[in-house]
């Protein structure tokens, strides 16, 4: 674990969100919830959707340790929830975040029907989010933005974070 780096990691995700505090964000594959966590401050709330019971968990215990009320964390398949969030028209108004390197390409179908405003993409793989990028382009997305950030000096891992805004 790199503390220095993940701070600056989440600032980035949190930076491209560009949350006025109206917001309900999405993130998906929360893990402990710790990006959705530091963006609370910012949002009006955040949901977290992680499949990993005990990780859901550990977000919830996350959110009460750090005396966050306005965040939900739910233990299920992204894509599955996505797509009934999606048919009972329950929308984040701005943002969602993905993480995927564990997400697979129906999440991006089923996000393409929520239609979020922003997209925040937090990537551990750059040929996967080239992948990712295009799909979501045909889905009516623009790239922008996207930041390298060295999580393991010397070595040829690195994470990307950037966003991409609804045109159509």
């Amino acid at each position: 674990m790199n503390p220095v780096q993940t701070a600056v990691l989440y600032g980035l995700a949190v930076d491209a969100a560009h949350l006025t505090g109206k917001e309900v964000v999405l993130d998906a594959y929360c893990g402990i919830g710790t990006i959705g966590l530091t963006a609370s401050d910012k949002a009006r709330q955040v949901v977290g959707v992680e499949v990993n019971r005990d990780a859901v968990r550990d977000a919830i215990g996350n959110a009460k340790h750090n005396g966050v009320k306005n965040a939900r964390f739910f233990a299920a398949d992204a894509t599955a929830w996505i797509r009934e969030a999606a048919d009972a028209a329950r929308r984040p108004t701005s943002s969602s975040w993905t993480r995927p390197g564990r997400a697979r390409r129906p999440l991006h179908r089923e996000r393409g029907r929520m239609a979020p405003k922003r997209i925040v993409y937090v990537s551990c793989n750059p040929e996967t989010m080239a992948r990712d990028l295009a799909l979501l382009t045909q889905k009516g997305y623009r790239a922008e933005g996207f930041t390298p950030v060295d999580m393991f000096p010397h070595s040829a891992h690195c994470e990307v974070v950037g966003s991409l805004v609804r045109v159509k």
